[in-house]
């Protein structure tokens, strides 16, 4: 059966229309997706919205707090500041007026949660400036007997965990460590749900932002707690005499509003503090996080009960917010300007570099691939094909440029669980030919590499200076931008027609999120990617395979020779795989006869000494508030005779040096054997850049589709099957503990932060929470977590890429919050790089989807890294040059862990790729 299609689009924006059915369930009000029902829209009557100032900590969930305060809250817009902004130096002579002067703009102030203690003033950094200043400023007023006003300086506060903790401070109280922290942990919340007392600024009672609340559970993630005295109060006072409701001595100006009172493994109960009110002064404070998708609802009414006492007192004092343009404003947005928005080059269907410049003026690499049309034949494979056999009859398994993305468990007896299989393979053709970018991180530039053109050798370079595109994603958005088959008419229902495919490390994702890195000894890509016109797409549901090729506009519809051959070749393809490949490999035996010792791996893992010291550290820097999760990792390092032709860019005499030893399987035997071993949906096997990656990665990191739908699958909490755990309900009941879900929540909410970033707020939901899956050899918990990108309007257009520069690194390979996490871990594993572990591998079509994995469950090696070995041959010493593979392997650290648990999980994700050289030798 063949099928030819050719499809000739030009660029069309979003259709908005198309959108409206996604949204239907924005309803529910949960914490996964905050939308308060009664909020409509009146374009009849224009409201002028109140103005919520956020102070940001630097938190991994900092935007889940700004969408619940947009949705939940009526007429609202919040604007977000960091606590150390260079707009606001303290140092500064006239830094206290330009403060208040900003605050001066808005009805109320939150200050957010984040890493580290309010004993550290870096740590809260402007935060305790709203404490201080405010206050100083309103009793100066009130001397010079100005009360209220416009732009009075008292406005209403409310802190949420690290905020919290700094009003309790402010407060006379102190901040210590909890017998044992609470990242993750859901308790209930202790309150009153009637007049308490609370303050009003002038000493009188008043309502309790607790008031009309029912009981409900929150999140907790802290270590630190609030200490006004608690535990020095006697039990018989504590509950009898109401003193939990009461301010203590020691802090008189603080009113406890609500408490969570754990149970330890001693048997005495810790008093842990949960809400409170300043008694003379708008402030309030939350050490819960409202936000977490595991907070239930109820507790929405607290934050809507606090928005109303804030304007109540706002009235009552007769403060009158301050209206500035909008450009006056030092705070921005929560929600990211897009990459194409913040281009000095604009983007459109026929210019790029600039809107003058004619096509013969443009670079070559500027010339390349615009105006592209698809076109496509579909054939149908013989019986029991697979991706491997596909590879081979197309003479790529050799090849130094390659990229297969394989879902190696699509076979219907992979699994008995239908919704880990993926269906679609991807093999990208004649990468020889394909136009490559690449960046390394730290540079002022990219290159653009071309190797052939037409069948003739080129070796084509062109170093491309990023300040005009705002950074690397910035470009890679504009080269793709203008290459779009655009989503307003009909396309083949595939995942890719070509397009972007390549790799993205994990130092390019610390980049990413300002993290410096140290000097480097290399200068690897960081980001490699390669524009793909030729591929070929196999439906395993279908047993189909679509042969197809992106070309210019300009030439000639009639040369589809490369397909029509390809086609020829693949409907008599034999499957390879009926006869074990592995006897086609040299035996391990033979290794041992050789006169050549050096010819045997060595294998060097991590100390368990080191390792589990590192444990211990992960779990110090816990208990001090500095990290909630720290997802530590190790790497093992191997060493073998060279098994790969050396691409053709090394210079003949290293060449010479790096012959492969015919003895040694390929990196294509090696990445054969680990997807029979694991076979995995996002299996891949990557030559590319001077990379060689062979990955059995389970994990999907981001997904989108043509109509700006997300999709991220974070993955935490692992169990391997065995005759102990052989079936979905034995794994569940190991996997459904407070350690594994803990692990899996706050990865959650760090996923659900990356993608308000983007998405906005309102328009990002929470499905399958806590979910266990059956894999082939594991189980895993995982969790998805969609978002919806903006319509596209005149102004701004978001794509699928706003969102994956956004959210790297994976937030499952650093822990939360992402940017302390990740510094903390460069300390602690003594900046040794991960390199193209804990990166990204996938692809970004011209069709407007996308699909990445975590690069997890895998091996990688460097094409320029090699060492030395001593060998005995015939005429006696001899030297040998040996290539070097990396596994990555590790686990998430919360406080729950033990360095012996943590050392074993290591272990066990490093046992599978290790065992491919055991295997193999």
């Amino acid at each position: 059966m063949v099928i030819p299609t050719t499809h000739h689009h030009p660029i069309e924006s979003f259709s908005e229309s198309s959108l409206k059915h996604l949204h239907s369930s924005e309803s529910k009000n949960t914490n996964g997706n905050h939308v308060s029902p009664a909020k409509t829209c009146n374009n009849d009557k224009k409201q002028k919205k109140h103005k919520i100032l956020f102070l940001d900590a630097y938190d991994s969930f900092s935007n889940n707090i700004t969408s619940l305060l947009t949705t939940l809250l009526e007429d609202v817009d919040v604007y977000v500041l960091s606590i150390d902004s260079p707009l606001l130096d303290p140092t500064s002579p006239n830094f206290g007026k330009r403060f208040r002067r900003e605050l001066a703009q808005y009805t109320a102030v939150v200050c957010g949660p984040g890493p580290g203690s309010p004993d550290n003033d870096a740590d809260v950094g402007l935060m305790n400036y709203v404490w201080q200043l405010t206050a100083a400023a309103a009793a100066a007023e009130e001397a010079d007997g100005e009360k209220g006003g416009e732009g009075g300086a008292l406005l209403p506060v409310l802190g949420i965990c690290l905020g919290f903790q700094s009003l309790v401070k402010y407060g006379g109280g102190e901040v210590k460590r909890l017998k044992r922290g609470l990242h993750g942990m859901v308790r209930e919340v202790l309150h009153l749900s009637h007049g308490s007392g609370e303050g009003d600024g002038e000493g009188n009672g008043s309502s309790s932002i607790f008031r009309g609340v029912q009981p409900f559970k929150a999140t907790l993630y802290h270590s630190l707690c609030g200490d006004i005295g608690q535990h020095e109060v006697s039990d018989a006072d504590w509950e009898e005499g109401g003193a939990k409701w009461k301010p203590i001595q020691r802090c008189p100006d603080l009113l406890p509003l609500a408490w969570v009172e754990e149970k330890r493994e001693d048997g005495e109960v810790e008093r842990i503090l949960m809400g409170i009110k300043h008694m003379n002064k708008p402030f309030w404070g939350l050490q819960y996080h409202p936000e977490s998708v595991c907070t239930e609802k109820e507790g929405n009414k607290v934050i809507e009960n606090w928005f109303k006492e804030a304007l109540s007192w706002n009235e009552k004092k007769k403060r009158v917010v301050v209206e500035v343009a909008e450009g006056e404003r030092l705070a921005h947005q929560a929600t990211k300007p897009s990459l194409l928005s913040m281009l000095q080059v604009p983007v459109g269907d026929e210019h790029m570099s600039s809107s003058t410049t004619s096509e013969s003026n443009k670079m070559w690499w500027e010339r390349m691939g615009t105006r592209p049309e698809h076109r496509s034949i579909t054939v149908r494979l013989p019986h029991g094909v697979q991706v491997s056999d596909v590879v081979e009859e197309l003479g790529l398994d050799g090849s130094d440029k390659v990229v297969v993305l394989e879902s190696a468990n699509a076979a219907a007896t992979a699994s008995s669980r239908a919704d880990v299989r993926g269906r679609y393979s991807i093999i990208a053709a004649g990468l020889e030919e394909a136009l490559r970018l690449e960046y390394h991180t730290g540079d002022e530039y990219a290159t653009f590499k071309l190797q052939q053109f037409n069948g003739l050798q080129v070796d084509l370079s062109e170093r491309v200076f990023l300040g005009s595109y705002g950074g690397i994603w910035g470009l890679v958005a504009s080269f793709h931008g203008t290459r779009s088959l655009g989503s307003g008419v009909e396309l083949p229902d595939l995942p890719f027609l070509g397009g972007f495919i390549g790799f993205i490390t994990y130092e390019q994702g610390l980049s990413d999120i300002d993290i410096r890195l140290e000097t480097r000894p290399h200068h690897r890509p960081d980001v490699c990617l390669a524009w793909v016109t030729k591929s070929v797409v196999i439906d395993h549901s279908l047993g189909l395979a679509h042969i197809q090729e992106l070309f210019s506009s300009d030439a000639s519809l009639d040369d589809a020779a490369w397909m029509r051959s390809t086609a020829d070749r693949l409907v008599s393809v034999s499957a390879h795989h009926r006869h074990p490949f592995l006897n086609d490999l040299p035996s391990p035996a033979k290794k041992v006869k050789t006169r050549h010792p050096s010819t045997s791996p060595s294998i060097q893992t991590p100390r368990i000494p080191e390792y589990e010291a590192k444990v211990k550290a992960c779990q110090e820097f816990i208990a001090a508030g500095d990290s909630y999760e720290l997802c530590l990792t190790d790497q093992t390092k191997i060493t073998r005779p060279l098994s790969d032709m050396i691409p053709s860019t090394f210079n003949r005499k290293q060449q010479q040096q790096r012959r492969p030893s015919s003895s040694v399987p390929s990196s294509w035997h090696l990445y054969k054997t680990l997807r029979s071993r694991q076979p995995a949906p996002f299996a891949s096997y990557l030559r590319l850049g001077g990379a060689t990656l062979v990955s059995a990665s389970p994990e999907r990191f981001l997904t989108y589709n043509r109509h700006g739908r997300c999709s991220m699958r974070p993955m935490k909490g692992t169990v391997r099957k065995s005759e102990a755990v052989s079936t979905l309900e034995q794994a569940e009941k190991i996997l459904h503990v407070p350690k594994e879900e803990a692990e899996n929540l706050m990865i959650v909410d760090l996923v659900r932060h990356d993608l308000h970033s983007i998405c906005g707020a309102g328009n990002v939901e929470v499905r399958d929470l806590l979910k266990v899956e059956e894999y082939q050899s594991v189980f895993q918990m995982i969790t998805v977590v969609e978002g919806q990108l903006p319509p596209p309007s005149d102004e701004k257009r978001y794509t699928g890429l706003d969102v994956l520069a956004a959210s790297l690194p994976p937030g499952s390979m650093t822990g939360a919050p992402k940017k302390r996490s990740c510094e903390l871990l460069q300390q602690i594993e003594q900046n040794s790089e991960r390199s193209l572990y804990s990166g990204v591998v996938g692809y970004m079509c011209v069709s407007g989807r996308g699909d990445w994995s975590v690069t997890i469950r895998s091996l990688f090696r460097w094409d320029d890294e090699r060492v030395t070995v001593q060998g005995q041959g015939e005429d006696g010493q001899s030297e040998e040059e040996h290539e070097v593979w990396h596994i990555g392997a590790g686990g998430a650290v919360t406080i729950l862990s033990t360095p012996e648990g943590e050392r074993e999980e290591m272990f066990t994700k490093l046992a599978g790729p290790l065992k491919v050289f055991a295997d193999l030798g």
